[in-house]
């Protein structure tokens, strides 16, 4: 669009949509918040290490834990232990609305838990425990109700997700005393981020990591999408830690460290199995298996559902042993991405990205750029710029798609895009910023100039993929004040997105499915202003809802043209409507 001609918009209002699920009693197994999966997409859970290197000491590895015997898998999750017992396998959870009252925990380990008082190390009224717990089964692992001290024999872990907050809170070795509640640890999750434990911190967990979003869940199992997330595995010794753990709780040379990931190997057949079967092995290929405790060798866990068959789970996870998986390289973290929706060279526009290290290590990585085709975008590129128009020398750089960045702590690096052709037309785009290890971020600004005469500019912040996201609208053709976007998909499959307009007072005003965007190919990218999809709109205030399929991601800017000026403005992430499919 702005490669088109410079017109953009949108008002500094913003219209929050708020989808809150009505307020309930707690639900043991109850409906998990979407979208699914639990967590960020970029989330160590959720990461896709198909093609992450093996490690050099994986057979090794193996070896050990092996012991001798091909050590055999085994589902650590079902039903009840007979019918009718208090006795469960696997984890139950618990789901609370964001009104559920809060309850101070004693801890053993205090220092390292949240919900504390720094000060006292007392606990405060922290953690959403339902009073069920207290005296009902199947509540918290193992089964038996809290008022049952078994914290000498059993884990006794207690799950609680915050469903309007979207948060975790995770409990070990609890136990209801008659007027208080006790345990070991206590850890808290925004599940809207990636926030790690501290270094050396536990959570409910040996590793530090939380444990709901590495459980095998049934309705995952059996609901038509694939798994899009790791496994909780345990072994029986462990060595320290790597990324993504935050403890440890062995130092056995031979053993693998907390953190380790194991991957079930690509070449192992798993054709014979039944589908739902084939789909968890599927996952222990892609997002393999990351240890989280010490317990029994090759253990997956999963959730306590009366609904498991453990007569098929059983024979199927004991057909696949040990030297059927690899280790990943330890602490393997593939760094981060992150998106600039809208760059634009020729026409008179060239794009300025500032880059900059944020964070105590050297950050290295490439920036590559995307046609709106979902092409590699050849342009020339510069680390300098003397004036508006001129390149430091001239052309001095070949036609490249992409340029390697390295950066010390503190540095920053400017890059500058301008098209091949000085007498081409305008053409518009998106860049990624991949780093193999450290932390950068910055800004892409787009320039336009008419007779070397800087017209406009308008900054693009980096971006991280969503699901849904809003836009606040405020159109006024008569005004001259307009409403644009710039979206871009960035994944290898096509991508539906639906359009949902919202007026001020939360009522959805317009559904529409633009056909260029129904399916937006791979790596493509669309700018447009808003009224060029509703065209009845062109006097509007209020929320403009982007909403991609469950599982599928895009990253999208908004900028406002007002009467000539460009401005970037935030897009918020947030739930879509509830509205017809």
């Amino acid at each position: 669009m702005v490669a088109l001609r410079v017109r953009w918009g949108m008002a500094c209002s913003l219209t929050l949509l708020c989808n809150a699920l009505l307020a309930g009693p707690p639900i043991l197994g109850g409906v998990l918040p979407q979208p699914l999966p639990l967590f960020p997409q970029d989330n160590w859970w959720n990461l896709d290490i198909s093609a992450a290197p093996v490690d050099a000491n994986s057979g090794a590895f193996i070896d050990f834990i092996n012991n001798g015997t091909p050590r055999r898998l085994h589902p650590d999750f079902g039903g009840d232990a007979s019918p009718g017992s208090a006795e469960i396998y696997g984890f139950p959870f618990i789901v609370v609305d964001g009104d559920q009252p809060k309850k101070a925990v004693i801890f053993l380990y205090a220092g390292e838990s949240d919900g504390v008082d720094t000060a006292t190390q007392k606990g405060i009224p922290f953690y959403p425990i339902p009073d069920e717990a207290i005296s009902q089964p199947h509540w918290i692992e193992g089964g038996p109700p809290g008022n049952i001290d078994l914290r000498s024999s059993s884990d006794r872990h207690m799950l609680i997700v915050d469903r309007d907050n979207r948060t975790l809170y995770e409990l070990y070795s609890v136990y209801y005393d008659g007027s208080a509640w006790h345990a070991g640890s206590g850890a808290f999750f925004d599940m809207k981020t990636n926030n790690r434990r501290p270094d050396g911190w536990t959570s409910a967990d040996a590793a530090g990591l939380a444990i709901l979003p590495g459980l095998i869940r049934y309705d995952e199992v059996f609901g038509p999408d694939e798994i899009r997330h790791a496994f909780r595995v345990t072994v029986r010794a462990t060595n320290g830690y790597v990324y993504p753990a935050s403890h440890r709780a062995g130092s056995n040379s031979r053993a693998l460290p907390m953190g380790a990931r194991l991957r079930l190997k690509t070449d192992r057949d798993i054709s014979g199995f039944r589908p739902e079967i084939q789909k968890i092995f599927r996952a222990m290929k892609k997002y393999g298996l990351i240890v989280a405790d010490n317990g029994s060798d090759m253990y997956i866990s999963g959730t306590y559902d009366t609904r498991w068959n453990n007569d098929l789970l059983n024979p199927a996870f004991a057909s696949l042993t040990a030297n059927d998986f690899e280790v990943v390289k330890l602490g393997y973290n593939p760094g981060q991405s992150i998106y600039f929706s809208q760059l634009a060279v020729g026409g008179g526009f060239s794009t300025l990205f500032t880059l900059g290290n944020s964070g105590a290590e050297t950050a290295s990585g490439n920036l590559f750029l995307t046609s709106q085709a979902g092409a590699p975008f050849a342009v020339i590129m510069s680390d300098a710029l003397l004036e508006v128009g001129a390149l430091a020398g001239g052309r001095i750089n070949a036609p490249a798609s992409s340029v390697a960045v390295s950066l010390p702590p503190g540095a920053t690096k400017t890059i500058v895009a301008t098209p091949v052709d000085p007498q081409a037309i305008s053409q518009t785009g998106w860049a990624r910023l991949e780093t193999a290890g450290g932390k950068m971020n910055g800004v892409a600004t787009f320039l336009y100039e008419e007779n070397r005469v800087l017209k406009s500019a308008a900054a693009v912040l980096a971006s991280q993929p969503a699901e849904t996201a809003t836009i606040a609208v405020d159109i006024d053709d008569r005004a001259r004040r307009f409403t644009g976007l710039a979206l871009a998909n960035i994944g290898i499959e096509n991508i539906n997105i639906r359009l949902i307009t919202v007026n001020e007072d939360g009522t959805v005003a317009d559904i529409v499915a633009p056909a260029e965007l129904n399916p937006l190919g791979p790596q493509r990218q669309i700018a447009r202003f808003i009224h060029e999809y509703l065209p009845h709109r062109l006097k509007f205030r209020g929320s403009l809802v982007l909403a991609a399929e469950p599982g599928k991601r895009f990253v999208v800017t908004a900028l406002i043209e007002n009467q000539g000026r460009l401005t970037t403005v935030p897009v918020v992430a947030a739930k879509a409507p509830n509205v017809p499919n």
